[in-house]
């Protein structure tokens, strides 16, 4: 069978059975079209172990996205991050595993490996920058309300930007403290906020005059009065990126602050104090314990303690 018709299928088979999102469908075809582009073969049987040696080669060549070559006399070309260079040799993995699980004869997927990469570096802020991003969120009109309300809900719940602007108010629940969330592959899970993000946001709602569903909506005389039917008043993740180093900037925080990093510190204070591994990975939605393993990096600060504490008392 034709690839190109394969690569198709198997698209539909990870929007149909394995319900995967649209982004994670889109970075797919992405990989894969990139992969048949460079190969030029057409079945199934022509990808052989030597092919894709060559291909992890030509990926370790590409200065970025956009395909091109690096090149000495271009300063700012570098080479594909190694973690990139891991989602494409993911992607043609799993294509493999599809195409042999129909019974269709070509290299197996356990024969093509994954390459080793850095230990990820992650960027938390401390309890202090924390107070401070949100003093400088403070203000008595609907903006101030809002922005105060998306950066108490997204350190007391380390839920993901997607997660947060998909919202609905009816879908927090404010008197219980916890409510639902559909994150990465569909999974579902449980979200806890703080008092103090419970109080944020409900007098963020006390402020709105509009009826839009979306827990966040654009703020503004133009937009409330425009609004329509067809209108949506729902913010974007673009939005949230704007609110989220906005803030940091004012607080005179000097580290490069997303709304991920939020998530970080929100993990982070959960490891620091004394929380278990597998309940930040619960909350966080991570189907694998080994992503939540970037953040007990923080167990480094109490070991020092307990190496200043005891290292060395009997020397004189």
């Amino acid at each position: 069978m034709d690839l190109k018709k394969l690569k198709t299928q198997y698209l539909e088979y990870l929007e149909i059975e394995k319900d995967r999102s649209q982004k994670t469908i889109e970075n797919y075809d992405h990989y894969l079209a990139r992969f048949l582009d460079w190969a030029k073969v057409s079945s199934p049987a022509g990808i052989t172990d030597e092919l894709v040696r060559s291909y992890r080669l030509h990926l370790n060549r590409l200065s970025d996205e956009k395909g091109r070559l690096a090149s000495p006399s271009k300063s700012r070309s570098g080479p594909l991050k190694k973690i990139t260079q891991n989602y494409h040799v993911i992607a043609l993995r799993n294509f493999l595993k599809y195409i042999a699980k129909r019974d269709i004869k070509t290299l197996s997927a356990e024969k093509v490996e994954l390459g080793k990469t850095e230990d990820r570096q992650i960027d938390f802020l401390e309890m202090e920058e924390v107070e401070r991003i949100f003093e400088a969120a403070k203000g008595a009109d609907l903006k101030s309300f809002r922005d105060r309300a998306i950066l108490e809900l997204l350190f007391s719940s380390g839920l993901r930007v997607s997660e947060l602007v998909n919202l609905n108010r009816d879908q927090v629940n404010l008197k219980t403290g916890e409510f639902s969330v559909r994150g990465k592959g569909g999974k579902v899970r449980v979200v806890f906020i703080s008092d103090r993000a419970k109080l944020a946001v409900e007098k963020y709602i006390e402020k709105r005059g509009d009826i839009d569903p979306a827990l966040f909506v654009r703020v503004g005389i133009k937009h409330l009065e425009k609004k329509s039917k067809k209108d949506d008043l729902r913010i974007t993740p673009r939005t949230v990126q704007r609110v989220v180093k906005y803030y940091a900037l004012k607080a005179g925080i000097v580290k490069d602050v997303h709304p991920h990093t939020l998530r970080h510190s929100f993990a982070t204070d959960l490891i620091q104090n004394g929380a278990d591994i597998r309940s930040v990975q619960e909350m966080l939605g991570h189907s694998s314990v080994t992503t939540t393993q970037i953040y007990t990096h923080v167990t480094n600060r109490q070991l020092k303690e307990v190496h200043k504490a005891f290292h060395g008392k009997r020397r004189k």
